[in-house]
């Protein structure tokens, strides 16, 4: 099975991944400490690459970016001469970049907002529709971190080749997680698993389950933890 014949709307690009992490370690937009962020969006890329997940090149393109502006804030700040304004911050553009994204951003959720209270009303005249449930309601960089949290929390590093570790397995197990309980947390599907691949194909099993519609996976609060619902049967 392809990843990709998943469609992941929450996964909106590098700068929706650049503003995650801004916001996760609590850290002023206009102050960004291009260091860590750096290393931190890089670990992001090598999980999604160890996912398989086809990595974009706009991605790669950011990475690039990244460097260059942490390479630019480790030269000695030359003094400016008299009269004249220092040299413009590396950090700017970026920063322009992701301010008028977080606004789109806000506008975007407002507008979602609106649209999920007033779906059910109709007008006299309008056509009826229906909305199908939202089955993937969680920012798409906390699911990569907890698959992160998973692969630093692994014994043993090294993979066996040969091993096998049937999709089929993983699904049966998030499903007999989620028997008689409202919900699981996400990091509670990666317990127990000892090799790398064998994470992979848990994290590929939430999503074909997702897929099916089996499962919901959502997140009640920015930076909180990632739960998995089961889906309940629709009856006419």
């Amino acid at each position: 099975m392809s990843m990709m014949d998943i469609h992941l709307e929450v996964f909106e690009g590098p700068l929706d991944l650049l503003l995650y992490l801004v916001k996760k370690n609590n850290m002023d937009i206009y102050d960004i400490k291009i260091s860590e962020i750096t290393g931190e969006y890089l670990a992001y890329l090598d999980v999604m690459k160890e996912l398989n997940l086809e990595v974009a090149g706009e991605f790669l393109v950011m990475a690039s970016t990244l460097m260059q502006i942490k390479a630019k804030m480790l030269l000695p700040k030359q003094q400016a001469p008299e009269g004249e304004e220092e040299g413009e911050d590396p950090r700017a553009g970026l920063i322009h970049q992701l301010e008028e994204y977080q606004k789109f951003k806000t506008a975007s959720k407002v507008l979602e907002e609106r649209f999920v209270k007033y779906r059910d009303v109709f007008y006299r005249g309008s056509p009826v529709f229906s909305v199908e449930d939202k089955v993937l309601d969680a920012e798409f960089a906390a699911i990569i971190e907890a698959v992160r949290r998973a692969f630093e929390k692994l014994p043993d590093k090294k993979e066996i080749a040969g091993e096998n570790f049937p999709i089929e397995s993983r699904m049966e197990k998030i499903m007999n997680l989620l028997s008689g309980k409202e919900w699981v947390l996400l990091d509670e599907v990666f317990e127990n698993e000892t090799k790398k691949l064998a994470i992979i194909t848990c994290f590929l099993a939430m999503l074909e389950l997702i897929k099916q519609r089996k499962i919901i996976v959502s997140q009640d609060d920015a930076f909180k933890e990632v739960r998995i619902y089961p889906r309940k049967e629709e009856h006419n």
